[in-house]
């Protein structure tokens, strides 16, 4: 068995990881305002902004280190493929 099926099945992995988190993090600044509260009367809106983000800033790595890991992988994976046809060719 080569490896490059074995690569592809960890990239499909980490591409699928990647995209679930982008959909939620989506969801999650869907309800976010762009406005700006001055008064205390707003304090429930004034939380519930800093709840989504404080969620947002919490998946932010894990967001950058799958999609990092998606791109490095692609990389690896094209780069193999190539050096694979190079190798029949000659």
């Amino acid at each position: 068995m080569t490896v490059l099926p074995i690569m592809f099945i960890v990239w499909a992995a980490f591409a699928t990881c990647f995209v679930l988190l982008l959909v939620y993090r989506g969801n999650l600044t869907r309800y976010e305002e762009d406005q700006l509260f001055l008064s205390d009367n707003n304090r429930t809106e004034i939380e519930l902004q800093g709840d989504i983000q404080r969620k947002v800033r919490k998946i932010e790595p894990l967001v950058r280190a799958f999609g990092g890991a998606a791109g490095l992988l692609t990389v690896g994976i094209v780069g193999l493929y190539v050096w694979q046809a190079w190798q029949r060719l000659q």
